[in-house]
């Protein structure tokens, strides 16, 4: 019988789908697998179901010839080696579409939490420091008739732009390539990287972590960007130089940030820490119980298909 390892444990109706076509074996830690525990692992395994946490390389692939499909349970594929995955003939695939609008609805509530204050103001009640309003008390920023700029608006860009155009935002976005048909549904507008910076007022990382992206927010992107700005990414953490938006952020060049993933992931620069204008969340895009049991289900769509011979439906590589 086929054997599939799980290189975390995920939702159980995925894990019982895939039970009915192999033997699935799943890692019994409550921790990522350091790279040589994986290897160990996935011994004999046709099927590797991996995270963003575990580096799929020549170097694992090779070590493990077995292997013949990466089912990945996220939608980012940063951490596979596609080129030599395919060089050795192992499929792969991830989880699109799924997690779209809970990963845009994370953005948004990022972007309100951090110009309304949220997460400051609850930080003061809770240490018995609210004594009352007043005309200037903590005051926020409004989001109607301001720009949100959007950095990669693939589907989950497009789904925070649909909802930020419903509070009276205007929006720009840069991207790979222009979207005709996503600008009139948005009333958008494709600029340049430079004019993105210096017109948004909100701006969203909802880009993929490509050679291109890596880096590309550092001090001198944040120095283009408004003295009363915001930086939110739900991408990927290494698409911003945190030491960089630490030292923006300390300097006033931008008003705050709102942060789901990490440049050096799960640990956040200690000087992020310390900000009241920074809300920082635990990389929880996806994480509603309803988005993670559809894409435990979707890595099982992908799994089964191919143990049965059969194209998975999110082939990527």
């Amino acid at each position: 019988m086929n054997r599939v390892f799980v290189a975390r444990a995920i939702p159980r109706p995925g894990i019982e789908a895939m039970a009915r076509r192999a033997e699935v074996v799943v890692s019994p830690h409550e921790r990522d697998l350091a790279p040589e525990e994986l290897v160990k692992s996935v011994a004999g395994c046709k099927v590797l179901v991996s995270t963003p946490a575990n580096r799929i390389d020549a170097p694992l692939l090779d070590g493990r010839p077995e292997i013949r499909l990466v089912a990945n349970y996220s939608v980012g594929v940063d951490h596979v080696d596609l080129d030599a995955a395919r060089e050795r003939g192992v499929l792969v695939t991830n989880t699109p579409g799924v997690l779209t609008a809970t990963t845009a609805n994370m953005a948004l509530a990022l972007i309100l939490a951090v110009t309304r204050r949220l997460v400051e103001g609850d930080r003061l009640v809770r240490s018995g420091g609210f004594k009352g309003v007043a005309p200037l008390f903590m005051l926020g920023s409004d989001l109607e008739g301001k720009t949100l700029g959007v950095f990669g608006l693939g589907r989950i860009g497009r789904a925070l732009a649909n909802r930020a155009k419903v509070l009276g935002m205007e929006i720009i976005y840069n991207n790979t390539v222009h979207l005709p048909e996503v600008e009139k549904e948005l009333a958008a507008h494709y600029v340049s990287f430079d004019d993105l910076l210096s017109r948004a007022d909100v701006l969203s990382v909802n880009a993929p972590l490509t050679d291109q992206t890596r880096g590309i927010f550092n001090y001198r992107a944040f120095r283009r960007m408004k003295p009363g700005a915001f930086f939110i990414n739900t991408g990927r953490g290494p698409i911003h130089v945190e030491e960089d938006l630490v030292r923006a952020l300390k300097e006033g060049v931008i008003a705050g940030a709102g942060l789901d993933v990490y440049e050096h992931e799960p640990v956040a620069h200690s000087g992020l820490v310390t900000m009241e204008n920074v809300v920082l969340s635990p990389h929880l895009g996806s994480a509603t119980l309803e988005v993670r049991t559809k894409m435990a289900l979707q890595v099982a769509g992908n799994v089964v298909a191919f143990l049965e011979g059969r194209e998975p439906p999110d082939r990527i590589a």
